[in-house]
Parts: C-alpha cells; structure tokens; sequence
C-alpha cells in the first residue's frame, strides 16, 4: 500500500484545503498526521500497525531503530494482548528516552548484531525484540509472543539465552528470563500458550507437549495438545482454527469435525480421559483446571486458584 505524505502532495501542487477535501471525502486516508494512502487502512491490527511503522520511518532520526512490538510486528510475530498504539524505536543512547502519544522512543546500547533490516528499516533482531518486550510486557503475553516465535523457527532458545545475558541489567530482565524460560516453541497456536500459562497458575502438573498416543501395540491414535501419559489423562485447547480453511483449504469443516471426533473417540477407547477448552475458558481457568484436576485424579480441595 502506497504511503503518500502531506509535503509530496504540496509539491505536486495540491492545496492545503484540496487535501482536507480529499480526506473528508475518503479519497485520502490518514495513516499518521502528514501521511495518507488511498484505500481503506487494513482491517488487521497487525497489518494497520506494520503502516504505520512505515509512515512512522521517515520522521524518526536516523539512528533510531524500530524495536519493542513495533519490530515484532515487522518480523510477522503475532503480539497476542501487546497494545499496538504507539510506535516503539530505540535510540542507541543511554539517556533520551520518551513516550508520546503516537511514538514511544526507548534509550539503550544496541550492538550491530542486534539490529536488521525488514523492508527496507531498521529493525531490532528477533532476539532482542522478543527480549525487550519480555522485559515490559506481563508474562501471559511475553510467553505467547516467545512460544510463537521460537515455533516459526524465527529464534532459536541459544539466541534468547544471548540475548538474556545481554539484558541482564536492564529493567525488567527479571520477568523476561522466568517467561522465556518457561517459553516453549512446541506450542501451536497462541490458545496453546494461553492454556500452558494457565495450567501452570493452576499448580497442575506439567504436561507433556504434542503427545503422540500410541496403543500398546504401537499403533498411533492421534496426537493430544497436552498429555499426563503417567495419569491417563489429555487436555485439549479447542479453537475453532482448528476446523478453518485456514489450516483445511481443501477439506469440508464437517469433515474436519468429524475426523476431530473419530480422534478423541480413539483416546477415549484407549482409557484415557479427555478435557476440553475453548477461547473463553482461559479467561477464568478455575472449572477447567478443576476439570483437569478430576481427571488427572488431583483432589479439587483447597486447589491452587489460577491467576
């Protein structure tokens, strides 16, 4: 998408007042003030985030260095829960910094290895933007942004734990080392973080990740988001992404449903017992993990309540 900005189109000879009138009329739209394109901005907050980086660019200092979600965002990493309001560069100083209304500029050493290039600017390295924002964001979401990008191969746990020792004195490395090493790149989707976090809020055991079941036989019965082998039991997160095109192009969603079915039909004739989730029980985890406690064969008194 085209970025057009205020002082191109003075130049071209349009008229402050032909610019208010193309705006009023929808034939320009604002990105940020002085920057517009000409179609609807993206639906996606995402993809509205990554413009306005874009638009953002050219009125930073040179030095600076997009950083923080805004780098995350330019890196393709999903930012579950992390407001997208603001703008986030680092200036490679260590005083300086500022918040304003659009941008937040940060203020910190950053070595050449730290910083890439995306598109054309200046970004943090995978690495460092997941550890700055680990460093500032509650654990739920830094754990959702680290599983995800560790999951897409995007960093690697050697990378975060330099990245780590690097931060070790700056404010918040505290947090971002309990959730990046509690961080777990077997995790699937950002409901599978979500519940992970949860799980262990809830002092249940720890589940084994993407567990193959196998009869005794050795035949493969499917594969379970969470399982407890020693208890018999498996957990799982039911998003409805799971049943989409996104994931079945070609497949009716009945047929997936169906085939989902079958599945857990198979785990339970194996004697395992099954615990399902959706996106609205991990906003209050305390029926579902008492649900798991009952079939993990944990007594439900005095349980741990979930954060």
């Amino acid at each position: 998408m085209l970025i057009v900005r205020r002082g191109e189109l003075i130049a071209a000879g349009y008229e402050p007042d032909e610019i208010r009138q193309r705006l009023r009329s929808g034939e320009l739209v604002k990105v940020r003030p002085g920057a517009y394109v000409g179609d609807a901005l993206p639906r996606a907050p995402e993809q509205r985030h990554r413009l306005t980086v874009r638009a953002a660019v050219p009125d930073l200092a040179a030095e600076t260095v997009i950083s923080h979600v805004s780098a995350a965002v330019m890196w393709n990493v999903p930012t579950w829960g992390i407001a997208l309001d603001r703008v986030h560069g680092t200036r490679p100083r260590r005083s300086g910094a500022r918040r304003g209304r659009a941008v937040h500029l940060h203020a910190a050493p950053l070595e050449p290895h730290e910083v890439a290039v995306v598109d054309g600017i200046a970004v943090t390295s995978p690495a460092r933007t997941v550890v700055d924002i680990a460093r500032s964001v509650p654990f739920e979401q830094a754990v959702v942004l680290a599983d995800r990008a560790l999951h897409s191969g995007l960093v690697h746990a050697d990378d975060l734990a330099a990245a780590l020792a690097s931060a070790a004195h700056r404010p918040g490395s505290p947090a971002a080392r309990r959730a990046l090493h509690f961080a777990d790149g077997r995790s699937e989707s950002v409901g599978e973080s979500r519940s992970r976090t949860a799980i262990a809020a809830a002092g249940l055991p720890v589940p084994v990740l993407q567990w193959d079941v196998r009869t005794q036989a050795g035949t493969w019965l499917g594969r379970a988001d969470f399982g407890w082998p020693e208890r018999g039991a498996v957990g799982e997160f039911d998003g409805r992404i799971k049943y989409s095109r996104e994931l079945h192009p070609h497949v009716e969603a009945g047929d997936v449903v169906f085939a989902e079915k079958r599945r857990e039909d198979a785990l339970r004739d194996a004697g395992l017992r099954v615990v399902r989730w959706i996106w609205s029980d991990l906003d209050d985890f305390t029926s579902t993990a008492d649900r798991l406690r009952r079939a993990l064969g944990i007594p439900t008194s005095g349980a741990r309540t979930p954060r």
